[in-house]
């Protein structure tokens, strides 16, 4: 297996490579391109990898064998170019399997018959990436990341832990549809608790600084963070900033629990890549994409950092310590 920084995408990009070498020849040594928006040493990005190989090889793939895996990493910069599609074409991977709605829209316009599994994009038929969720159509199918009382869930989440809040930041990249449905539904739960939720997209660093300085200098804030590979990738300087100010932050993406948010309470990220692996088998069989409908979530999980809540001054109601899926002393 070759590792290869993930360096650039165009959403304008016109190329698309070859199909030729995918003729129906069943014992050839099949290739999947896997596009992970981490760092390639960041753990977080190691175990989707890791996650995503577990699900190949669970349905009878062995790498190096009859499949090879080439790992595209990278995280959001300005340098963004045409370099992944390059890539891409001079691999000729057999599918392409994405996790940032951003890639995907490059790769839809650059390969539009190259079959591509997309996992953790949110919204997917409001993104025009698939017809249904039934029914995908096309050349895609994959698996979501949320659902739309999931921003409800956050401030309730919020309220029950951190009682004292009465401003939160909604803290969001405003090029992903779905993190606008579940600002809306967070905005429904915020009224019912006489809450002030403030919408914040961010786009660079620079964004993040002056929400995060803004809402520190007010008593009783607080953040969410929906999931995104953007903001993921901006999480140290959130959480930084928000141990600072002293502000809770909930997220979806437990990497944001992990390393001193308050909560996570969201999809586990490593199971989709691991259901990922089933799709890729299911096309290199034969199925087309377009005919495998799209997975939706249907297991949340709670997790909990009871050092940070002791650092906040906040006591973890024993209903939550009893729900919580794990617990972070």
């Amino acid at each position: 297996m070759r590792r290869r920084k993930f360096l650039g995408l165009v959403g304008g990009a016109a190329a698309s490579w070859p199909l030729a070498v995918r003729a129906q020849h069943p014992d050839r040594m099949r290739r999947v391109a896997l596009l992970v928006l981490y760092a390639e040493n960041d753990p977080q990005g190691q175990t989707r990898a890791a996650a995503f190989r577990q699900g190949l090889e669970s349905a009878g793939w062995t790498i190096g064998r009859n499949i090879t895996v080439d790992y595209v990493w990278g995280t959001f910069n300005p340098d963004w170019t045409n370099s992944v599609t390059k890539e891409l074409r001079r691999l000729a991977p057999d599918v392409v399997v994405v996790n940032s709605s951003t890639a995907l829209d490059a790769i839809q316009s650059a390969a539009a018959a190259t079959p591509i599994v997309f996992v953790a994009v949110s919204e997917p038929v409001a993104q025009g990436f698939v017809a249904s969720l039934s029914h995908p159509g096309g050349n895609m199918t994959g698996l979501t990341n949320l659902e739309p009382s999931m921003g409800g869930k956050w401030i309730g989440l919020l309220k029950e832990i951190a009682p004292q809040v009465k401003k939160i930041a909604f803290l969001y990249n405003p090029g992903n549809p779905g993190s606008r449905v579940t600002f809306q539904t967070a905005q429904s739960a915020a009224k019912a608790f006489s809450l002030d939720l403030a919408d914040r997209p961010v786009s660079q660093p620079s964004d993040v600084e002056a929400v995060m300085t803004a809402l520190g200098g007010e008593p009783n804030g607080a953040v969410i963070v929906p999931p995104d590979p953007l903001t993921v990738g901006f999480r140290k300087q959130i959480l930084d900033l928000a141990s600072s100010y002293k502000l809770p932050v909930v997220s979806a993406i437990r990497s944001f629990a992990d390393e001193g948010g308050l909560l996570a309470y969201g999809v586990h990220i490593p199971d989709l890549f691991r259901q990922a692996g089933g799709y890729v088998d299911r096309i290199l069989k034969g199925s087309k994409p377009g005919d495998i409908p799209v997975a939706q979530p249907v297991k949340f999980v709670l997790i909990i950092n009871l050092k940070t809540a002791k650092a906040l001054g906040l006591t973890v109601p024993a209903a939550l310590l009893a729900t919580a899926d794990e617990l972070i002393e």
